[in-house]
Parts: structure tokens; C-alpha cells; sequence
């Protein structure tokens, strides 16, 4: 159990340095164990925490482990965040983000936060000490948004954002836990000159978002989804060019989709599947000098790189990084000015 006393701090650091327990010497994201304790350093902010949003990947997993079992998934939860002081799923490395609100501002913070401002963690649970007073008793172990009582901390060198009077909390969060995956795609897409964008996971949340990303970047695009279900979802919401049904884990099924939809490979392939193993079709479906984006924390990284040697791919690789300038301010104004994804990311929350 991780002591959640008030304590002095010791000498803080920006990034966090001084809340890790073990093992010494490496940054927090890395750390088995942080200090969670509620006393803040003069550069730190303290958050009472209202609701987790826990990442794809680290839920599927923790659903499949106990066979759909919320009791058990919750459970497992609470012992994760009690023994390491954070979120941070052991199997899939990966956490989550959090809302709440701020109960106490370091006199040398840089966050420009103040007492009372409803925020959104842009940083992940991984990194971000965490202790659970609530048991998670309202939750049922059956969704990724988890009702909690509790506190977080945020380091210096951390990122919030206030949210937005305009839209459902439970929305916002949503849509800025997967941020970075729209900012990114732009990004890219405007790398190239009329690009072709293939999408796998479409009809998800940080899919949908890249969809809309890349198309408005000039790009042509097809969404690959999994099931008929998902295919009449994303044909509905009119994101994409095209809409494909494929098994993002069969190499030559995914590769012959995307292909047949757009006349050949396409320039950037974005990854936003929370199963391992979509890694080789990826790479198949994506052209000679084109560019793969990884947004799936069940990513294996090691099998991208082992296996675009494999195939004598010469493809850019990405890591999808959670963060870039203006991310959370570029997604929700797509939010906004798409009322088809919009309605998607409603549907999610519906039935979650």
C-alpha cells in the first residue's frame, strides 16, 4: 500500500523525480512505485479526481483477463492504484487520463491552473501519482470511464486542460484522451501532396478524429473496421471516402482492402485498434516511402520494426505521441465542427 499521509516533500524536480519509490533513478512513466501522498511541492498541483478514463488497450485487456467480469476488472484496479500509486496497467505499460478538480495550486507552479478550475489531464496515468479513497464503488467494472474519489498530482512539467463550459465533461474527456492522434494526423497529411490515408479502427474514438484530420488535410481516406456493426456506424457518420470491413490482424486481408479501395497502398496508415498483432498488415497496406502512425498502446514495437524489415518495407514508422502543441484545442473543435463524430463519440458513451 502506498502512504497517502501528509508529509513534507523533499526538494522537488519538474519532472517528478522526487515521488519515485522504486526503483531510483528513473523517471515516473518507468517507476514501479510513487509517492502519492497529498502534500504538494512548491511547483506541483493537487487535483481531487472525479472520474479515470482508462485507455483502450489497458481495459480490453483487463476485460478478456476476467472474461467480462466487473467486479473482478474493478478489483484489480483498485490493487494496481493502491500497490504502485499510479495507473499503470502491468501488462500493457499503459494508463489512462483523469478529470477533476484543482484543490491546491504550488506558489511556483507554471500550470497557470487555480483553485476550482475543472480540468482534464493531457498526461498519463502512468506517470501521474494517484490514490483512490472510494474503492471505485460506483463503478462497475464494465466501461473505460470510472466514477472516483480521490486525489492526483500534476509536476511541473505536466499538461492540463481547463474544459470547455460547451460540451458534457464525460464528452470532453473522451475526446481529449485521444487528442493527439488528430493533431498528428494532420500533421503528417499535410506532408504530402494529396495523400491517401487509410484508417484502422474508423468508427473508434481517436479513428473517427483522424478520419475527419486527414480529410481535412485534402486527403482521400478509407476507414477499416471489423465488423458489420462498426461498418454501418462509420458508412452512416460519411468520414470517409471509403469504408472497409477487414481483420486488422490478418496482414493480407487488411492489405488487400485498403488496396482495392484506393487503388493501391496508401501514403499513411494510422493505427488506432486497441488488439495486438495489426502490426505486419499495417506495413503491408501502406506504400513504398509511406508512413505508418502507431496510436495503439497494444502496439509491439518490435514486431513493427522486425517485420518492415521483413518485408523489405521502406516505411516511416511513428510512435504516436499523446502530445503535441494545440492538440486538445485542435480535437475539440473538431468535435464541434463535425456533427457526425460527434454523434459517434455520443453513441460510445451511450453504450459504454
Amino acid at each position: 500500500m502506498i502512504a497517502t499521509e501528509m508529509r513534507p516533500m523533499p526538494e522537488s524536480s519538474p519532472v517528478g523525480l522526487h515521488r519515485v519509490l522504486s526503483p531510483q533513478g528513473v523517471l515516473p512513466q518507468a517507476a514501479e512505485r510513487l509517492d502519492n501522498s497529498a502534500r504538494i511541492a512548491v511547483d506541483e498541483v493537487r487535483i481531487t479526481v472525479e472520474r479515470l478514463n482508462l485507455d483502450a488497450a489497458s481495459f480490453r485487456q483487463l476485460a478478456t483477463k476476467h472474461a467480462g467480469d466487473g467486479d473482478a476488472v474493478r478489483a484489480e484496479v483498485v490493487e494496481i492504484i493502491a500497490g504502485r500509486g499510479k495507473m499503470q496497467n502491468p501488462v500493457t505499460g499503459s494508463g489512462g487520463m483523469l478529470i477533476g478538480t484543482v484543490d491546491e495550486v504550488g506558489s511556483e507552479s507554471p500550470l497557470g491552473l487555480r483553485p476550482g478550475d475543472r480540468v482534464a489531464t493531457l498526461v498519463s496515468l502512468t506517470l501521474t501519482p494517484l490514490a483512490i479513497t472510494d474503492g471505485l464503488a460506483r463503478w462497475d467494472g464494465r466501461s473505460e470511464q470510472v466514477p472516483a474519489e480521490g486525489h492526483a498530482i500534476l509536476f511541473a512539467r505536466s499538461i492540463a486542460a481547463v474544459l470547455p463550459d460547451d460540451l458534457d465533461a464525460e464528452l470532453a474527456l473522451a475526446v481529449l484522451d485521444v487528442c493527439g492522434a488528430p493533431a498528428l494526423t494532420d500533421r503528417v497529411a499535410r506532408s504530402y501532396p494529396q495523400p491517401t490515408v487509410a484508417v484502422i479502427g474508423g468508427a473508434g474514438k481517436s479513428g473517427s478524429l483522424s478520419l475527419v484530420a486527414a480529410r481535412r488535410a485534402g486527403a482521400r481516406t478509407v476507414g477499416v473496421v471489423p465488423n458489420e456493426t462498426e461498418h454501418a456506424r462509420l458508412e452512416q457518420a460519411g468520414l470517409a471516402d471509403h469504408v472497409v470491413l477487414a481483420d486488422a490482424r490478418d496482414p493480407v486481408a487488411l492489405s488487400t482492402a485498403v488496396t482495392e479501395a484506393l487503388g493501391g497502398p496508401a501514403d499513411i496508415t494510422v493505427v488506432c485498434v486497441d488488439v495486438p498483432g495489426c502490426e505486419h498488415g499495417a506495413i503491408l497496406a501502406t506504400a513504398d516511402r509511406g508512413t505508418v502512425i502507431f496510436f495503439s498502446m497494444a502496439t509491439s514495437f518490435s514486431a513493427a520494426a522486425l517485420g518492415a524489415e521483413g518485408l523489405a518495407a521502406d516505411v516511416t514508422m511513428l510512435i504516436g505521441n499523446g502530445y503535441s502543441h494545440g492538440h486538445a484545442s485542435f480535437a475539440l473543435d473538431l468535435l464541434r465542427a463535425e456533427p457526425a463524430v460527434r454523434r459517434l463519440f455520443e453513441q460510445r458513451l451511450e453504450t459504454a
